[in-house]
């Protein structure tokens, strides 16, 4: 981005701006973080007032500022835009410069998978487009409109990640970011809490298709039967399905998984095998809307296969790790949900990587009411003759502990509440050279802490 503060000023419709030609090339509501030519965006919280911090931000190389009327001591002989609300300022700039942005436009949303296929999706599209994607968690009502300002302007390409945790949020997401294709990766138990049922959560993602493109086409996981019924009800609605059922638009099967990655093959759209340098059937899933956008876009199959043989994902999403000491490490401890727990539990008792299987579990957060169920119901996925031994961190991990017992011998078997030495002792003294072991749990559990004595 590069406009001059009279452009933001008439995008805001701020009146008698000053200092009317400082060019702008950025946002920060950071000060820590702040780069040259920023606009600096104070937010009034209730411990820290962002106002507070704006000597420092043009210290940093701020460019400019934003001041919410009303507060005192503005500062003077520096640019500044006085708004009435600091977070609707940042939105309506976001809009006004996406609608003079030529990029083609990408929203993703779902329960379980989203960074994982907005990587995959902008690893395959890089080598022929100029993408540039969310990143890290700016997927919210101020990280997305932050990332749609960050977008330079010859961005040809922009992969947007949409969260949420109420009805309502995709929603305003979508219609901010109107985007020209739009992907469900599927429907998990994630807030659970606040959205009440599967239902309602797949009533929360699907509010995507609110600000897509009337041309537009929507990608979703075929696999899932309240997707199914949703697009049933948009019979005007452009779609294109990805999944493992043979009725998909696109259908991966005979999904072999090495050290090196995935090969599959599919049907449908495209024909033929397929590798992508990922572990994981959850992951063959996530690369599947991303074969599906990059034929959309015209891409041939030989550019397409090029492409997912690219990815990359996030660390902290089925991220392999090799110790000094030999152990294979599976770092998926980004966050967890009982679908995504039970795809990564599923990996590992089918992997042929290790001999020796293990799983170290933490808590699955924001589950509601029956977030008991949900981690009692791990034990039926568990299998014993398949898994050598497993650590549960976490309270919630108790209950799963306590289903465990009949199923494993007591030194195969260890919980601890918040001790993460216990642990990491305990794999200290009994992995070897043929042990893989996964790490998943919510972000909220931190079980990549274990990781720590083992790099």
């Amino acid at each position: 981005m590069k406009k001059t503060l009279k452009q933001i000023a008439n995008w805001l419709d701020v009146k008698n701006a000053q200092f009317e030609d400082t060019i702008v090339t950025g946002v920060s509501i950071d000060t820590r973080t702040i780069k040259k030519g920023d606009l600096f965006i104070p937010f009034r919280g209730e411990k820290v007032n962002g106002h507070r911090y704006v000597e420092k931000a043009f210290e940093n190389g701020a460019a400019a500022t934003v001041w919410v009327m009303g507060e005192p001591n503005p500062p003077k002989d520096v640019p500044v835009l006085f708004v009435e609300d600091s977070e609707i300022a940042l939105q309506e700039m976001a809009r006004q410069y996406r609608n003079e942005h030529n990029a083609i436009f990408i929203g993703i949303t779902g329960s379980n998978g989203k960074t994982s296929s907005k990587d995959i999706l902008a690893s395959a599209l890089s080598p022929y487009y100029k993408v540039q994607k969310t990143t890290g968690n700016f997927n919210n009502q101020l990280g997305l409109p932050i990332t749609i300002l960050s977008l330079d302007e010859d961005t040809e390409i922009a992969v947007l990640e949409m969260g949420m945790s109420g009805f309502g949020e995709i929603e305003f997401l979508s219609k901010l970011a109107r985007p020209h294709y739009a992907v469900i990766t599927n429907i998990g138990e994630a807030h659970l809490q606040d959205l009440g049922s599967r239902e309602g959560i797949a009533k929360a993602k699907f509010e995507i298709i609110k600000g897509l493109d009337e041309h537009g086409v929507l990608f979703y996981d075929g696999d899932e039967p309240l997707l199914q019924n949703l697009v049933g009800k948009e019979p005007n609605l452009n779609v294109e399905s990805f999944g493992f059922n043979e009725d998909n638009s696109l259908v991966a099967s005979n999904i072999v998984t090495t050290e090196k990655g995935s090969q599959f093959t599919v049907r449908g759209e495209l024909n033929g095998e397929f590798f992508i340098p990922v572990l994981g059937e959850h992951q063959v899933k996530n690369a599947l809307n991303a074969m599906l956008i990059s034929k959309s876009l015209g891409l041939r199959d030989d550019q397409i296969h090029f492409g997912i043989e690219q990815a990359k994902l996030t660390d902290m999403r089925m991220q392999v790790i090799q110790s000094s000491s030999g152990i294979l490490f599976i770092n998926d401890a980004y966050n967890a949900a009982p679908t995504s727990m039970t795809a990564a539990i599923q990996f590992i008792q089918t992997t042929h990587m290790r001999s020796e299987k293990w799983l170290v579990l933490g808590d699955m957060l924001e589950l509601g009411e029956n977030e008991r169920q949900f981690h009692e119901e791990l034990a039926s996925v568990i299998d014993e003759s398949k898994i050598t031994k497993v650590c549960l961190f976490g309270n919630r991990m108790n209950w799963l502990y306590e289903k465990l017992q009949n199923k494993f011998a007591i030194e195969n078997l260890i919980h601890t509440n918040d001790d993460y030495e216990q642990i990491i002792n305990y794999i200290k003294h009994h992995a070897s050279e043929e042990s893989i072991i996964l790490l998943k749990g919510s972000r909220g559990m931190k079980l990549e802490t274990v990781l720590e004595s083992f790099k």
